[in-house]
This record gives C-alpha cells, sequence and structure tokens, in this order.
C-alpha cells in the first residue's frame, strides 16, 4: 500500500531535503528528462481569472479509441480518473508538458505546502489505497519504477529498496518501488509511492467503458505548490498515452473557452487513437521538432507573429532552434495557462500593440495582476462586444499560420461596471533564464482551436473550431 506523511514536521524536513536536492541537481546540470518537467506553474493572481526485465510493460492494444471529457477551470483542464476496486473518483489536471499520472492520496493526511489557494478547492478529491481491492505497489524492478527514479542501470532501484545481489542474480526480489520526488517547473514538488491498480477508461463514445488493470500512477502523500493530481500526457513510459498504447497514434482535443469554466454542463472533449489523428482539409500541421535534453515533450517551432497586417520583426532563432545543449524551441504545453515569449521579443511585441489601440490604459490593474497591458473599453448596457483589437496571427513551421480568437488574448478580467470593463493581455515574459524551452504556448491560447499530436507523423495540428459545438457534438453536453 502507498505511504503518505502523516505530521506537518515530517512533511516540512522531506521537502526540504527535496528542494536542496533539487537545487543541487539543477546547480550540477544533471537534470534527468524524464524527472524534471519543463512547463511553468500555473499563473496565479488574485483576480478569479483563468489562471510536470521480468517486469514488462504490456500497452493496451485493445484499447482502440477513447473519448474523455476535460471540465474547465480557472487555469487548466480536469480529466476525470476513476481508479481502483470499487472505482474512486479524483480529477487532474491534463498536461502535455510531463508524463507522470499522480493523485493525491489520503483524506486526512493528504498535505499540499503554500497552497492556500486551494484550501477550500472541492473539486481535488483523494484516492485511498486501503480502500481498493486492487492497489498494490509496484515493484522496485518494474520498468517504471526505474524511470521515476531516473536510474540507467535496472539494479539501482532493488539496491535502494533492500534487495540482497544473489535475490537481483536471480530476479526473485519483488520488494516495492522506493519512494520518488518529481518537481515541475518553478519549483513544485511532489513526493509518494508508484502505486499500480485498475483504471476506468471510456471508449468511443461517453457511454463505453473498459478497465485497464495494473496502471502505474503515484500515490502522493506530499506536495509543494501541487494541490490537485496530474496527468502526464508527454511520450515517456509513465505517461497516461503510453500506458494505453497511443504512443503510436496520438490525442487531440478541443479546449472551451475560458466562459464555460466551472461549467458541469459542458466538457471539453479529449480524443485518443485513430480519431484523434484523422483530420480535415482545414487542419494545418507544423513537424514536432525534437529536443536532445528533453525527448518526451512537445516542441514546435515559431517563425513570425503578425499583429494585424503588420509582421513581428525576425522571431529569435531560439524559438525553433535548440543550442548545442537541447536549450531552445517554443513548448506547446497545456499545463501552462499563458503564452510565454523571450525578452526582448515579447518586449517588442508590446511596442507593435500599443500604437494600435486607442483606449486608455487600466494601470492599476496591471499593478494587481502583472499583466503588461490593461486597457478600460467601453461596455454599453454593461456588456462587453467584440471591441477593435488588432488580431494576432502566429506562424510556425510549415507555413501554418493560426489567428488567435480574440478572446484568447484580451480578456476581460471582471465585470463591467458604470458602462467601463478592462481586458488585459494575456501573454507573459519568460523567466530570465537561458535553460529550458525558449517559449511556451499556453492552453489559453488553445481556446477554441483543435489541437492534433499525430505522434505517428510527428507534427501537430491546428484548426480553428467552435469546441462547445464539437463537444454538443460528441454528447458532452447537459440539457
Amino acid at each position: 500500500m502507498a505511504t503518505s506523511y502523516s505530521t506537518t514536521t515530517t512533511t516540512i524536513l522531506l521537502l526540504l531535503v527535496i528542494a536542496f536536492f533539487s537545487f543541487y541537481q539543477t546547480q550540477a546540470g544533471n537534470i534527468n528528462p524524464n524527472s524534471v518537467v519543463l512547463g511553468l506553474t500555473r499563473s496565479s493572481t488574485t483576480f478569479t481569472i483563468p489562471k510536470p526485465s521480468k517486469y514488462s510493460r504490456k500497452r493496451l492494444s485493445q484499447v482502440s479509441d477513447m473519448i474523455e471529457p476535460l471540465r474547465a477551470v480557472r487555469d487548466g483542464y480536469l480529466l476525470t480518473l476513476i481508479i481502483g476496486t470499487p472505482g474512486q473518483v479524483i480529477q487532474v489536471y491534463m498536461d502535455t508538458g510531463s508524463d507522470l499520472t499522480w493523485v493525491p492520496c489520503g483524506n486526512l493526511s493528504f498535505d499540499c505546502l503554500d497552497c492556500d489557494d486551494y484550501r477550500n478547492n472541492k473539486l481535488i478529491g483523494t484516492f485511498s489505497p486501503s480502500n481498493s481491492s486492487s492497489s498494490f505497489r509496484d515493484t522496485c524492478g518494474s520498468s517504471f519504477c526505474i524511470d521515476i527514479h531516473s536510474s540507467d542501470n535496472s539494479f539501482d532501484t532493488c539496491i535502494e529498496a533492500g534487495c540482497s545481489l544473489s535475490t537481483l542474480l536471480k530476479a526473485t526480489c519483488s520488494r516495492p518501488c522506493p519512494s520518488f520526488a518529481y518537481s515541475y517547473g518553478e519549483g513544485g514538488l511532489v513526493a509518494g509511492t508508484l502505486t499500480r491498480d485498475n483504471l476506468r477508461v471510456h471508449g468511443s463514445s461517453p457511454s463505453i467503458t473498459k478497465d485497464v488493470p495494473r496502471f502505474s500512477f503515484g500515490c502522493v502523500g506530499t506536495t509543494y505548490r501541487e494541490p490537485i493530481g496530474i496527468a502526464g500526457f508527454g511520450r515517456g513510459v509513465l505517461s497516461l498515452p503510453s500506458q494505453l498504447g497511443f504512443l503510436q497514434k496520438g490525442f487531440s482535443h478541443c479546449f472551451l473557452a475560458f466562459k464555460y469554466a466551472n461549467n458541469q454542463n459542458i466538457s471539453s472533449p479529449l480524443f485518443m487513437g485513430d480519431t484523434a489523428t484523422s483530420s480535415s482539409d482545414n487542419m494545418q500541421f507544423t513537424p514536432m521538432l525534437k529536443s536532445p535534453m528533453f525527448p518526451n515533450y512537445y516542441y514546435i517551432g515559431l517563425e513570425a507573429i503578425t499583429v494585424g497586417n503588420v509582421k513581428s520583426a525576425e522571431v529569435p532563432l531560439n524559438l525553433r532552434e535548440f543550442d548545442s545543449q537541447g536549450n531552445g524551441g517554443m513548448l506547446i504545453d497545456s499545463g501552462t495557462t499563458y503564452t510565454h515569449l523571450p525578452q526582448p521579443f515579447y518586449s517588442q511585441l508590446l511596442s507593435m500593440l500599443q500604437p494600435m489601440i486607442a483606449y486608455p490604459r487600466a494601470t492599476d490593474v496591471e499593478r494587481r495582476t502583472g499583466f503588461d497591458l490593461c486597457y478600460e473599453v467601453p461596455c454599453p448596457n454593461n456588456r462587453f462586444t467584440n471591441d477593435p483589437f488588432p488580431s494576432i496571427t502566429f506562424h510556425f513551421m510549415n507555413n501554418v499560420s493560426l489567428v488567435l480568437p480574440q478572446a484568447n488574448y484580451f480578456y476581460a478580467m471582471s465585470a463591467p461596471t458604470n458602462s467601463t470593463g478592462v481586458k488585459c493581455l494575456l501573454f507573459q515574459s519568460m523567466d530570465d533564464s537561458s535553460y529550458g524551452p525558449a517559449g511556451v504556448f499556453g492552453n489559453f491560447q488553445q481556446q477554441d482551436v483543435k489541437v492534433v499530436y499525430d505522434l505517428e507523423k510527428e507534427r501537430i495540428g491546428f484548426q480553428p473550431m467552435d469546441c462547445a459545438a464539437a463537444a454538443i457534438s460528441q454528447g458532452l453536453h447537459k440539457n
């Protein structure tokens, strides 16, 4: 059974050790691509706005096609997992910027440090392995255990678990996989144990279900700044698509606009399998770039951004190329809320936008939210209209041009008053660091766009779409 941390003192000491170890790894430059997640932490603000042998892996080829509902919340999209016997329901973020799927474990014992914003969150749900008859700890010799511990030697994890050399040579040691720590961008940490249990998934329609036995996931008792579980959709062996046998096929999603956040009557469609990668004539594909540093994650190349009818200054090469250490490229990440661009290119984009917008600046909102361009816009009858902000088009490699819906970049911060409201540009600057991706294409800019991850042909497709209509057509809407 998975362990959880029962006291605050133990939790704090453990995470201090983890934090020190993670910092030391970073300074030494020995960060393993399977254990460090590149995505930025979900953006936060005080406003209520949208905010990584003998135990062979069995790929579940019998799961041919899947459709799962994703629920829009303020900073991402939640996937509902049904784990165990009987099934326990836990909601987790869908994250293309990480591999591990993990859930909070223990009712009263689950502890999240520095998570005050989520103290009253009722969406989380926790998993209790003791209440599942099919739950068991993964073994130290499993490929998943070796992967979560980033080991190049298959014996390391069993030695750490206390196996004798003779049992290792005979392949008879079945001790549990040692506890792990998994780190996320901007300092998020989780600590727990690798667990196996049944996972219930949907088939080709929401009315069809199938049980997936021995699914491997993290049973997490302690986290730092990670209050809600995560379903990793990267290309590593631990990821959900990998364990379900979809790495040779792919998946796609159509994220609902933020106006549907916390609406329980409609869900974004997530497709996996052949249905996900079958494309229409209007789908544009850009090649996936292969990061030598982080090969499990999805990178694309940005060539230009057009504002109105004016093409931006030359985009830096590091948004479509990698340096000799593997830094660079644009990460496409469903686990990061806003698109991030490097300096000085980000400032150049702001300089292009400002003379095209005649509205007065809302500098007080800029100070409170941290967004760089906010404007007071007229709202007749206290209702927002489609204001004449300049269009923004992203140009990716292979002549792919994606015109962003206006609500994907200038968004209302609050309800209008006195016939006036405030809209802010929801792009942000990358941290001043040359390590990792040069930019991130976040989930907010992917709303009302069908995004296809064609893993067989190693390409990513974009097609603007009314995702609410797509959800209704798939039966993901309650009247």
